[in-house]
């Protein structure tokens, strides 16, 4: 949710602003805007709808300013207009600020201000910031170096909520202010110039290396430096860190959409994600997780806890978690999970999944877990997340930047590093189990599987063609299959906006076959063996009542029951969610293709959700 980009250098900023700009456009926005300093003061660019729309601003061609910062907003006070996006200004035209969050307390802020005589023109939360800090800077009678900071810090530490935040002053024409708490932001440093985002991908053009903040570190930038300081404005010595994600992989390298190009990557993010941890005739290893057997028997519940995909991505892990390990797991929705009051304690491991790393709802409940004593370990695709430095222990999907809104690749990559951690549990556990060693050889042959399952495209294109105008439609699986079965629902609503619902198949007639009646398309996923008679008996009922149906499966079945059959390759029930999901993912991309609708950013959506 909401974009930030900023730039300090030699170069005209506006340029760099709103190609960072561009690129973060997967995150989900409504607005958009650059606040740059020139010659005469602060210039404000702004206007509701996409970032190109300020190509056509007046006067957007004549800034010169080599300093600047820029954001999209995705609105949360106030409606999508001109006068709410940002950057925001205070009333003497002094500071400019964009911010990514949001302030709790903004209505007393509000008051606060208005009765000192401050003025505001739009909605948002986020207005009172600039004022705020032109309030303390008023107040403050020293004309120090540090007179900025200080401003920015006592405004900071009147904000209750979240929130990444950069400044710009006129009085201080070669520095910015950044600073975050509980909202995504690095520095990416380059030669001579600084680069400032709420995401890498962003700025990964430009540098690879980067300053990771943690919450209140307040940064004064300026060209060639980047002095770091606490909230009682402290020194603290900051290294970069180097990111090794490829400047490339954030392109689309010849294909039409980026979740195309994503899906048609996971048989390398799989291979990535392995990595080293696993060989066939070796244990599995962890190098980052230092757990023990003592540990392991001493626990009697695991949680897994995540949002939306990634959920879905901790109910294939459940299933190998306790199948293996034989650990009671539970699977919870993140925003959910610390409102029910949990029975947590230190015998309890509570594993966090978050593509991104910044999901406010996830971190949240990560640290609910870890005050009640319980030991965290976080899951996340981004070195250096949020979610990671507050986890008791971190372990790295290595798919690479996924842009698309919905997620694919990230998603199966998930499911991947929970089986290892899954076969990494029962080794240390000693358990003695055939499936392990079968297991193990499985999931060093996914990437090849993976590529065989892509040869299916052509086949659902076609089925996607007859089906794309409906509006409603209905998943069904059984066992493992069921996850699969609400992932690919996910997909088709959020890039569709199709009308899905999944169901486990043995619930059909326990009320939602009522919803079955001529015509409507229901897709089946058949992955285990155990249940594949009981699952074709359950798709029968609604082909008995005139349903088209298309099948995933990868076992022997009488294809002509069905109106379409995906044969995907066999594998080990623990690892067939990632196969199957394969065609639910080109299916839900074909049908938006086919209603001619933005594949890379569904209306309403944003890739890091990162205000609760």
């Amino acid at each position: 949710m909401c974009g930030i980009v900023g730039y300090i250098g030699t170069k005209k900023a506006s340029p760099i602003l709103i190609n960072g700009l561009l690129r973060l456009e997967y995150r989900g926005y409504d607005s958009a805007g650059i606040a740059t300093i020139e010659k005469d003061g602060i210039s404000l660019m702004k206007d509701k709808g996409r970032v190109k729309n300020l190509y056509n601003l007046e006067g957007i061609d004549d800034l010169e300013g080599t300093i600047g910062i820029a954001h999209t907003r995705w609105a949360t006070h106030g409606k999508p207009s001109k006068e709410n996006s940002h950057p925001h200004i205070d009333n003497s035209k002094t500071f400019s600020v964009v911010h990514n969050g949001i302030i709790e307390n903004y209505h007393e802020l509000r008051e606060f201000l208005a009765d000192n005589g401050y003025t505001f023109y739009s909605q948002t939360d986020t207005e009172v910031i600039p004022n705020l800090i032109h309030y303390y800077y008023s107040k403050d009678e020293k004309n120090d170096e540090l007179k900025f900071l200080r401003a920015v810090r006592n405004a900071c530490k009147d904000l209750k909520g979240s929130f990444a935040i950069e400044v710009v002053c006129k009085d201080y024409p070669d520095n910015m202010i950044v600073v975050r708490k509980d909202s995504p932001l690095v520095i990416g440093k380059g030669d001579g110039e600084n680069y400032i985002s709420s995401d890498i991908p962003a700025i990964l053009s430009f540098t690879r290396d980067f300053y990771l903040l943690n919450d209140l570190e307040f940064v004064i930038l300026s060209r060639n430096d980047a002095k770091f300081y606490d909230i009682d404005l402290k020194p603290i010595d900051k290294k970069t860190k180097t990111i090794e994600w490829n400047a490339s992989s954030a392109e689309k390298d010849g294909f039409d959409d980026y979740m195309l190009k994503e899906i048609y990557e996971q048989p390398t993010a799989i291979r990535e994600t392995i990595g080293s941890k696993l060989t066939e005739n070796s244990k599995c290893e962890f190098e980052d997780l230092t757990f023990t057997k003592e540990y392991l028997q001493s626990i009697n519940k695991i949680y897994i806890v995540a949002c939306g995909t990634a959920m879905h991505a901790g109910l294939a892990g459940k299933n190998a978690i306790e199948k293996l390990c034989k650990i009671p797991t539970e699977v919870d929705i993140a925003s959910e999970f610390r409102y029910r009051d949990p029975i947590i304690d230190e015998k309890t491991l509570c594993i966090f999944i978050s593509q991104s790393g910044e999901t406010a709802d996830t971190i949240a409940a990560l640290k609910l877990s870890r005050e009640k004593g319980a030991k965290t370990l976080a899951i996340s695709n981004v070195i250096g997340s949020s979610i990671t430095r507050e986890a008791d222990y971190s372990i790295y999907t290595h798919a690479g930047p996924e842009i698309a809104v919905a997620s694919t690749k990230a998603y199966t990559s998930q499911v991947v590093l929970l089986i290892l951690l899954s076969i990494y549990f029962a080794e240390l556990l000693e358990i003695k189990n055939e499936d392990i060693a079968n297991l193990k050889k499985e999931v060093l042959e996914l990437p090849k599987k993976i590529e065989e399952t892509l040869k299916t495209s052509e086949v659902v294109k076609e089925f996607s063609k007859k089906v794309y105008q409906e509006k409603d439609m209905f998943f069904l699986g059984r066992g493992i299959d069921e996850t699969v079965a609400k992932e690919g629902s996910l997909k088709l609503k959020e890039i569709s906006y199709i009308h899905a619902e999944s169901y486990a198949a043995g619930e059909l007639k326990h009320g939602p076959i009522a919803l079955i009646e001529n015509d409507v398309t229901v897709i089946g996923i058949m992955t285990d063996p155990k249940l594949v008679e009981k699952t074709i008996s359950n798709i029968q009922e609604v082909v008995t009542r005139g349903a088209k149906t298309l099948i995933v499966t990868n076992q022997d079945i009488d294809d002509k029951r069905f109106d379409m059959v995906i044969h995907i390759p066999h594998t080990n029930t623990f690892v067939s969610p990632i196969l199957s999901i394969i065609p639910l993912q080109l299916f839900s991309y074909y049908i938006s293709k086919e209603k001619g609708l933005d594949v890379d950013k569904p209306r309403n959506l944003a890739k890091s959700v990162t205000v609760e």
